[in-house]
């Protein structure tokens, strides 16, 4: 069984962010690390990876929730099939 990563999560001082942003892009974007950024002690922003931060705003959007949703209550009436059946049924070797 694979191995699940932890998510890294550092918190940084505003000043210190600034002062070492490149290093701070490439933690972010290679190790897949979460920085958040404080002013005075408070947390302001919060740096994450271009394509999660896609996804997570593909998963906010009311429209893909009610499509998930959907799907879900499809599945749980039993209209879902193995993987197989589907990828045969595309090339045209199974059945309809």
């Amino acid at each position: 069984m694979a191995k699940r990563k932890t998510t890294t999560i550092t918190t940084l001082p505003a000043t210190k962010a600034k002062t070492h942003f490149g290093e701070v892009i490439k933690r972010v974007h290679n190790n897949k690390e979460y920085i958040i950024v404080e002013k005075n002690g408070i947390p302001v922003i919060a740096v994450m990876d271009a394509d999660e931060f896609e996804d997570y705003l593909e998963v906010h959007n009311p429209r893909i929730q009610r499509l998930i949703r959907k799907s879900y209550e499809e599945y749980k009436m039993g209209k879902g099939r193995q993987a197989e059946e589907f990828l045969a049924e595309l090339r045209g070797h199974g059945k309809k």
